[in-house]
């Protein structure tokens, strides 16, 4: 996975004018237009899945850079500026409830994209095994709230999540790409962005994890009542012993993780079906109904202290303004500017219609307006 640094994203409150998500659909259209028209759908998942240039889009598009909404606000703005009959390519999913509908928006849209009925299932698995990556096997302190899926009528996606941390009023987002999958649990986000890299996170998709995801997989394997007498040895024992496996951050001498204690929510219902499912690996494990972060992170805590296969406890955690941005950091949206540019990048394209000549020679005028818009 890809790690390019930090962003400050701190949680605002209230919602996008509605004179400038009006003009932001319109820009973005216009944009998209231009993009896929000279570079494919390819490169337009690629540059979404670069929290970079997903950045850039929506400061260019006149939101703010530094707050949680970009994300949300931008997704809902593509939704709203793609059409999947006119781009080969659909937005499903979006904040809160609109997330939950990811599923049946991606049957819709595949059929509209003529998808088979296997590729469109693989899109769905593909939809919410991400989004129960990064809420369960990676346990960094933030829940999602917001899962955009990206797709196009050639089979490829890309998924862009957010998730909140209500203690300190951060956000992070998580990127994914179709084309970078060699496995769903195994280090499978192109980027991470956050404001902060926590002291200690349980990180399941790590290599460094991968002993642990084994051993994991063979616990669950076993006689669900040996795993329960396990846990009731661990947990008579010593106080002390628990002290020496903790992580401890010195000098302070304090635990670096808030949850590091013995698990007692496993989810037994979930354990038993695990055992009759008998999974052949951990992706296997993690999508059984029932796995969630507490049976993760307590099967991750018994592997390592019963069978040493520690898990990684790393945290595996980039801006331009075109317009201003919607709070007036850092200077108030001209609006007339943006007008303007929707205006010429509607005319180039329509001009671009005319014959192929013109169409590329307008298009080439375009390419410095345009945030990632060189070829890679």
């Amino acid at each position: 996975m890809k790690r390019a640094g930090f962003a400050e994203l701190p949680l605002h409150g209230g919602r996008a004018p509605a004179w400038l998500v009006k003009r932001m659909i319109k820009l973005a259209n216009c944009i998209v237009t231009v993009i896929i028209d000279e570079y494919g759908r390819d490169l337009f998942l690629r540059r979404l899945a670069d929290p970079y240039w997903f950045q850039a889009l929506g400061c260019v598009l006149g939101y703010d850079w530094h707050s949680s909404g970009l994300t949300t606000v931008l997704t809902g703005v593509l939704k709203s500026a793609i059409d999947p009959s006119e781009f080969g390519l659909a937005v499903c999913g979006g904040k809160g409830r609109v997330s939950r509908m990811a599923p049946s928006e991606i049957h819709s849209a595949g059929e509209k994209l003529g998808l088979s009925t296997s590729k469109i299932d693989e899109m769905v698995y593909a939809s919410r095994m991400s989004a129960k990556v990064d809420n369960s096997a990676l346990q960094d302190g933030y829940q999602l709230y917001h899962h955009a899926f990206f797709m196009t009528e050639d089979g490829k996606w890309t998924v862009i999540q957010q998730g909140m941390n209500t203690e300190d009023r951060t956000a992070r987002r998580y990127h994914w790409l179709s084309e970078n999958i060699k496995s769903f649990v195994v280090e499978p986000h192109s980027a991470i962005i956050s404001e902060r890299r926590m002291p200690c996170v349980l990180d399941m998709t790590a290599r460094e994890s991968e002993g642990c995801r084994r051993a994991t997989v063979d616990i669950v394997k076993e006689d669900p009542r040996r795993l329960s007498r396990n846990l009731r040895l661990l947990q008579r024992s010593s106080q002390r012993i628990l002290d020496e496996w903790m992580p401890i951050d010195e000098p302070a001498g304090k635990f670096k993780v808030k949850f590091l204690s013995m698990p007692l929510r496993i989810n037994w219902d979930a354990v038993k079906r695990a055992y009759e499912f008998q999974p052949r690996n951990y992706e296997e494990l993690l999508g059984i109904r029932g796995v969630g972060p507490a049976t993760v992170r307590g099967l991750a805590l018994i592997s390592d202290l019963i069978y040493g296969e520690e898990p990684s406890w790393r945290d595996p955690v980039k801006y331009s303004f075109a317009y201003g941005g919607k709070d007036g950091v850092p200077f108030p949206v001209d609006r007339r500017a943006m007008d303007e540019s929707i205006r010429i990048l509607k005319h180039a394209i329509e001009m671009a219609k005319l014959n192929d000549k013109e169409r590329l020679r307008s298009l080439r005028r375009l390419r410095e307006l345009l945030p990632g818009s060189r070829k890679p």
